[in-house]
This record gives C-alpha cells, structure tokens and sequence, in this order.
C-alpha cells in the first residue's frame, strides 16, 4: 500500500480583534443623550459638532504637513495609528461610563431600601452617596461623549485623506510557545504515517 503524503491543513491564525467606532458608539453616549444628562445635572453642554469638527480639520491639517515627508502607504499606517488611539480612548471611556452607571444604579436602588440604615442621606448639606455616585456617572458620560466625537472627526479625516472607510487593526495574537508546540506535533504525526 502507498504512502500518502499528510495533509497540510489551513492554518488558522487568531486575530487580536481592535477596537471599532460601532463598539465606540454603542458605549459612548450620543449628542441625544449628552444632552440630556447635562440638563438633568446642571452640567454644561458640550459643543459635539464643534469636537467633531475640530478633531477632523487637526487631522486632516497633520496630514497635509506630513504630506511631503512620506509616502502613501506610510501615511496610511501613520493616520491608522492616530485614530485608532482617539478609538481607544474614547472605548476606555464607554466602558468606565457604563460602569459608573451600573454603580449608580445599584447605590440609588439601595438608598430607596427605607430599611437600610447605611444608606440613609447624611446631614443636612451633604449629599447621600448614592446622589454622588449619580453625578459621578454624569461626568463620565459627558466625557465619554466628548472622547467619542473626538474619535469620530478622526475616523471621518482618515476616510477623507486615505480615501477608504477606517477598520482597526487585528494583529495575530503572540504566542510563540503553542505554534512551536503545534509544528513539533505536526512533525510527530508525519513521522508516524
């Protein structure tokens, strides 16, 4: 009986997946909602297309100074660099938001715990926590707005100056152990037929 040669699979190479400006804008609040939590706090409006705007013609204004000192596809990296750390940030800032929110959230529902003494509201003056953690949240989701509108003026100058829509990176995840174990086995297997 003949020998087969062992087939070579496909390899599959995992992908450390980057953030996106979907993920952004599902954790960020929008202008809507900025808005919303500033008037119900007492905090200033931010002024979102202004953010946007500025954030855009900033990047757009680099690019058109580094133009002469690099080439097309070095722009390209360059750019995916800069607005992938304007998505980061603003993702980073979600995610806090959201976390302050659901901290506030369980603060406020035990404060309404008539039976909880520990939550009772201090003397008269000073704010309960569950009332700081509130305003905690506020701040942390006008934050969050302001990084996610900074992030979208990037976003919107990288598709203007490359001229293609914006996609994270994915890097293949290092891990050089389990590929070097991975091919020893694979040889192993060879050898047995």
């Amino acid at each position: 009986m003949a020998r087969t040669a062992p087939r070579q699979s496909a390899r599959v190479v995992p992908l450390r997946k980057g953030t996106s400006l979907e993920m952004v804008r599902l954790a960020c609040p929008d202008t809507a909602q900025a808005i919303l939590i500033a008037e119900s706090f007492g905090s200033p409006v931010v002024d979102s297309d202004g953010i946007r705007e500025l954030h855009e013609r900033m990047i757009r204004e680099t690019a058109e100074a580094l133009g002469e000192g690099l080439g097309e596809r070095a722009m390209q990296i360059h750019l995916q660099r800069i607005v992938g750390a304007y998505v980061g940030s603003a993702h980073g800032a979600g995610q806090f938001y959201s976390r302050a929110v659901t901290e506030a959230r369980d603060a406020t529902a035990k404060a309404a715990n008539d039976l909880r003494d520990e939550d009772i509201d201090g003397p008269v003056g000073f704010d309960s926590a569950a009332q700081r953690k509130r305003e905690f949240a506020a701040d942390m989701g006008i934050q969050a707005h302001a990084l996610r509108m900074a992030a979208e003026g990037a976003v919107a100058a990288y598709e203007h100056i490359v001229g293609e829509r914006w996609k994270p990176y994915e890097r293949q995840v290092d891990n050089p152990g389990q590929t070097l174990d991975r091919k020893a086995a694979e040889l192993q297997m060879a050898a047995l037929g």
